[in-house]
C-alpha cells in the first residue's frame, strides 16, 4: 500500500526511510487518518518528512502522485476555449441520479482519457457524460458532479469530490535554495552545537541507575553524571557598511539566530577586509576599536571562525598595503586574513550575494581562493554546507 508513493519520493532525493513508511502504514491501518484526505495529507508528512526545507517538493510530489493534474501540461489547460466552460445556468442534481453516475476507476485512467479529450473535442459542450464541459456528469469540466473527476474552470468546489488540489503550498520559503530567515536559520546553525557533558554531577543518569540497582540486588544505588552543556565555541566577524547596507536584514537575522544558538559567541565588525583594527560598536569604531592582535592572542584555535560579507571591494584593498578605502593600512588585508587563518583552522566565509553572481567581481573570487573554496552563500542550503565544512 502506498509502495509507489514512497519509492517516488525516495526516487525524488527525499530522505524517507523504510522505517518510517511501515511506521506510516501502521498509522494508516489503524485509522488515524479517519479517510480524510487532508489528515492523510499531515499523516504522511509527520510520518515521512524531517526536515522543513523538504515539505515544499513533498507537497509537490504528493500533489503529482494522489492528484496527478500536473501531468497535465499548463499549455494545454490554457487552450481549452473560455466558452466551454462558460456557466450558462445552474443544475441540481437529485441524490438518485448522483448514485447512478460512476467514477472511471482510478487517477491514472482520468489522466489517460482528459488527454484523448484534449486532441478530439472540438466544441463546447453541457450537460453531458463524456466531453469536457459544463452542468453534466462527465468527470471534466465544470459546475456538473462525478464521484471522481477534474475540475477545470470553476472557481469554486460545490460537491467536493475532485481529486484533492495541493496547488497552493505554504513551504516554498523554507527550501535550501532561498534566502534565510531567523526561524530557519536556527535551524540550521543549530546542526554545529557540540553538546557535552561536564562539571558536577547533578543529573540522575537512569540507565546506569538501573543496571546498578539490578547488580546491587535490588537496592537503589543511584548513578549521577554531569549536565549538558552547548560547548561550542564561535567567533563572528561581520563585514559592516558601504555594499553590506543591501543586506543588512539578513545579516541582522543571522547575527540574531547566532546569539541565540551559541553560548560562546564572540563578535566583532570590519569594513570590507579586516586589517589591524576590529570594533564592536560601529558608531564608535574609530574611539574603541580592538586590536587584532590582541583578538589572536585572545582567543583559543578552538573557536569556529565565521566571516560574513559579500567580499566586493577593489582587489587592492585585499593585495596592496594601504590600499584600503578609509586608512592607509601598513599591511595588506591579505596579510590579516592569512594570520587568522592560521589560527583558527576551522574557518568558513558567508556571502549574502547570490552564488551565481559570484564569477562577476575579482575581489569575491580572490576571498574564495583566501577560504579554499570555503565561501558558501546565504541559504539554508549553504549555512548546512558550512557548517559540515566547520564540523
Amino acid at each position: 500500500m502506498f509502495l509507489d508513493f514512497f519509492l517516488l519520493l525516495k526516487n525524488r532525493g527525499l530522505p524517507v526511510s523504510l522505517m518510517e513508511y511501515l511506521s506510516l502504514l501502521e498509522a494508516v491501518n489503524k485509522g488515524v487518518a479517519e479517510r480524510n484526505i487532508d489528515n492523510f495529507y499531515y499523516l504522511c508528512r509527520v510520518s515521512l518528512i524531517k526536515s522543513e526545507q523538504h515539505l515544499d517538493d513533498f507537497d509537490s510530489l504528493f500533489g503529482l502522485y494522489f492528484k496527478g493534474i500536473e501531468n497535465i501540461s499548463d499549455e494545454t489547460i490554457y487552450q481549452i476555449p473560455e466558452e466551454w466552460l462558460r456557466k450558462n445556468s445552474e443544475r441540481i442534481f437529485s441524490k438518485e441520479e448522483m448514485e447512478k453516475i460512476k467514477g472511471m476507476g482510478g487517477l491514472q485512467k482520468l489522466l489517460e482519457r482528459i488527454q484523448e479529450l484534449f486532441k478530439e473535442q472540438k466544441e463546447r459542450h453541457q450537460g453531458g457524460s463524456k466531453w469536457i464541459g459544463t452542468n453534466g456528469t462527465s468527470p471534466f469540466g465544470a459546475y456538473g458532479y462525478n464521484p471522481e473527476g477534474v475540475r477545470i474552470g470553476q472557481n469554486e468546489s460545490r460537491h467536493r469530490r475532485a481529486v484533492k488540489v495541493w496547488d497552493e503550498r505554504h513551504f516554498k520559503d523554507l527550501k535550501d535554495d532561498v534566502e534565510l530567515e531567523t526561524r530557519n536559520l536556527k535551524l540550521a546553525l543549530k546542526r554545529l552545537r557540540k553538546i557535552t557533558r561536564e562539571g558536577n554531577e547533578e543529573e540522575l543518569d537512569i540507565k546506569q541507575t538501573i543496571r546498578k540497582t539490578s547488580e546491587n540486588a535490588g537496592f537503589l544505588k543511584l548513578e549521577m553524571l554531569p549536565e549538558k552543556k552547548n560547548n561550542v565555541k564561535v567567533l563572528l566577524l561581520l563585514d559592516i557598511g558601504g555594499s553590506m547596507d543591501d543586506h543588512i536584514e539578513l545579516c541582522s537575522q543571522l547575527f540574531s539566530a547566532a546569539k541565540y544558538e551559541f553560548r560562546h559567541l564572540e563578535f566583532f565588525y570590519f569594513h570590507n577586509c579586516v586589517y589591524e583594527m576590529l570594533w564592536k560598536n560601529n558608531v564608535r569604531r574609530w574611539d574603541e576599536a580592538i586590536s587584532t592582535y590582541d583578538l589572536l592572542n585572545k582567543y583559543n584555535s578552538d573557536y569556529k571562525l565565521i566571516f560574513v560579507g559579500d567580499a566586493s571591494m577593489s582587489p587592492y584593498e585585499i593585495m596592496m598595503k594601504h590600499g584600503a578605502v578609509e586608512h592607509y593600512n601598513e599591511e595588506a588585508g591579505i596579510v590579516w586574513l592569512n594570520r587568522l587563518k592560521s589560527k583558527f583552522k576551522d574557518m568558513v566565509w558567508l556571502n549574502p550575494v547570490p552564488q551565481q553572481e559570484w564569477s562577476w567581481t575579482h575581489s569575491i573570487k580572490l576571498i574564495k581562493e583566501y577560504t579554499e573554496d570555503r565561501m558558501f552563500p546565504l541559504t539554508i542550503r549553504g549555512i548546512s554546507e558550512a557548517v559540515n565544512a566547520l564540523k
